[in-house]
């Protein structure tokens, strides 16, 4: 037989603590060996504990949930924090999960859906409450879209015309062949570069095309 999952509770509020001891205590598999009141409780507790997974709370005297994850993460990197809250505000969503937790509950999931949670996480998982997924989701997509062009890191930003022209000069286009692309007058486009080499703080093309790149406009 398994030797059962050995938890720590973390929670500000001794009530709680003592619900989840005695709920959890009644699920096989599972066994309640440390409490903690706070996140430095909890750090203290971990080191000579040295539990499986840890419940976490987000919001505690002395030193929050989040804060508290993250220095178990560092200290023990095998370390294994499921976050049990109240709160599925964006920010402790995402300070969580950077922090290191392998799971953010709401403290109205079921014992059984905890137990399932906890073993899943033991068993190298990772588990969101799904409302808090969704959030998770939606930032994945926003941070996956096609970003907009990066502000220019210029006193006076190029205009896109300006950008279309530093393009082609920098893959080596004389004056004449970037006016016949882009059907311009010669002479336009001899302004035009005046004005991105002055722009860009460059001394010719050679090193106007080194610039963009650095400055991240091609």
């Amino acid at each position: 037989m398994a030797d059962p999952i050995r938890l720590l509770l973390v929670d500000d509020q001794r009530l709680m603590r003592e619900g989840l001891h005695t709920l959890l205590e009644m699920e096989p598999g599972l066994t309640v060996v440390g409490e903690a009141g706070n996140g430095q409780e909890a750090l203290d507790a971990y080191a000579y504990l040295l539990p499986d997974v840890t419940l976490m709370d987000v919001r505690m005297p002395l030193m929050d949930g989040v804060e508290a994850t993250r220095r178990l993460r560092q200290q023990w990197p095998a370390a294994r924090v499921i976050i049990l809250t109240t709160f599925d505000d964006d920010e402790y969503v995402f300070e969580g999960l950077r922090a290191g937790a392998l799971g953010y509950l709401l403290k109205d999931v079921s014992i059984q859906e905890l137990a399932e949670a906890i073993n899943t996480v033991m068993a190298g998982g990772v588990l969101i409450e799904p409302s808090v997924a969704r959030k998770v989701v939606a930032e994945f997509a926003r941070m996956a879209a096609p970003a907009s062009r990066p502000q220019q890191p210029l006193e006076e930003p190029l205009s896109q015309r300006e950008l279309e022209i530093l393009a082609l000069l920098a893959h080596g286009l004389t004056n004449r062949e970037i006016a016949q692309r882009l059907y311009l007058a010669e002479g336009t486009v001899k302004n035009y570069v005046t004005n991105i080499l002055g722009k860009i703080g460059a001394r010719d093309r050679t090193q106007a095309a080194l610039r963009a790149r650095e400055l991240g406009l091609l």
